[in-house]
């Protein structure tokens, strides 16, 4: 009946339209493409970027609309996920309603169009995390989160997707930047050093936890702070705070009501042919071998949820707090896939843990598509 009720909002001949472009094929782009075309942001180059994007956002969006309806187990008619596919039949509407973009006024125009869609979706995280936890509440405990997979494989495919989509967006906006920061195109920083966003992200991380506990382990890092590649600084700090967060809690929670000093965080950056890894290791006691499938998944979370029934999600993205709703690894690990590299977590029961944080030096793999 929800969803219905949902539907009765948008036409029948619009839900068909979603449905003929959902069809059509994506296209995809790598970080060294984006990285080459935006180097040189000429009203050309951006008025055949807004053509592009005016094809291709129409059919990544229809596709995640028409997910949205078919979730296992009801999900779709959670009152959250309802809203969210709200959401994105209201900007494939919005897409499609834009006529051609044939000069530079019709860019500028579509440009602050494709800005607010991005607005609109900044809650999605929390809203679909809000969704699978009222789906959790009525379902019977003995299923067990295995069972769940078809969920884990939608949310990762949905926010895959959703980091293209922001990806594109914010590439395509950051480029009309009259003075971009230097050696910066777009979201993408040429000459990004990873042990200075490293620090920046452990920074923040490290004052979190001494808001929440009083007091934070140390955190050292080692490698050449002058190494730089091409990436996005705001992908690696997401996935650097991350990783420090959960280490600085599991150290801190461990070491407590201890006489002992708590042991430091250690980061080592390593620079590679293919790859630049970081890794991040800790003394917080690590993860049970039992738990470890359990930690990239989408239900579940070793703390209490901050999310619940009464967080307006309307108004102000979500506080941060040092547990987060569990969705910390399962989304860094597809912001190191999304260019092409990947996160890997191995934990010693009794002693710690370290994550292995892998991230592609060549930038020539192409987007996932889910």
């Amino acid at each position: 009946m929800a969803a219905k009720k949902a539907t009765e909002s948008f036409s029948k001949s619009l839900i068909e339209e979603v449905h003929k472009w959902g069809c059509m094929k994506q296209t995809g782009v790598s970080l060294r493409y984006m990285m080459e075309f935006g180097s040189k942001p000429t009203e050309r180059n951006l008025l055949i970027s807004g053509q592009f994007l005016h094809k291709e956002l129409p059919i990544r969006i229809a596709r995640r609309a028409i997910e949205l309806e078919s979730l296992p187990y009801g999900l779709s008619e959670k009152p959250a996920v309802l809203k969210v596919r709200d959401w994105y039949l209201d900007s494939f509407r919005d897409l499609r309603a834009f006529p051609g973009i044939k000069d530079t006024n019709d860019e500028k125009e579509f440009t602050r169009m494709i800005k607010a869609i991005k607005v609109r979706h900044n809650n999605v995280v929390p809203m679909m995390a809000l969704g699978v936890q009222q789906l959790k509440k009525g379902m019977d405990p003995k299923i067990v989160y295995e069972d769940l997979d078809e969920i884990h494989q939608f949310l990762d495919r949905f926010y895959m997707s959703r980091i293209g989509i922001r990806m594109l967006i914010g590439q395509h906006v950051e480029l009309h930047n009259p003075n971009p920061p230097p050696h910066c195109v777009g979201y993408i920083h040429t000459k990004m050093s990873p042990v200075e966003v490293a620090q920046n992200a452990s920074e923040d991380a490290r004052a979190i936890c001494l808001r929440e506990y009083g007091s934070a382990p140390e955190i050292n890092i080692y490698g050449d702070p002058r190494f730089t590649f091409p990436y996005v600084p705001t992908h690696l700090h997401l996935m650097v705070f991350e990783l420090v967060k959960n280490s600085l809690r599991a150290v801190q929670e461990r070491y407590m009501d201890s006489d002992r000093v708590a042991p430091p965080i250690r980061i080592i950056v390593a620079e590679g042919i293919e790859d630049v890894t970081i890794k991040v290791s800790d003394e917080g006691g690590g993860i049970a071998r039992s738990g470890l499938p359990k930690i990239f998944t989408y239900l579940y979370s070793t703390a209490k949820n901050p999310l619940d029934e009464y967080t307006d999600l309307g108004t102000a993205d979500t506080v941060t707090t040092m547990a987060g709703y569990g969705y910390g690894l399962p989304i860094s690990r597809l912001y190191a896939r999304y260019f092409g590299g990947d996160l890997q977590i191995i934990s010693m029961e009794g002693y710690g843990t370290d994550a292995y944080l892998h991230l592609s030096r060549l930038g020539d793999s192409q987007e996932p598509l889910p």
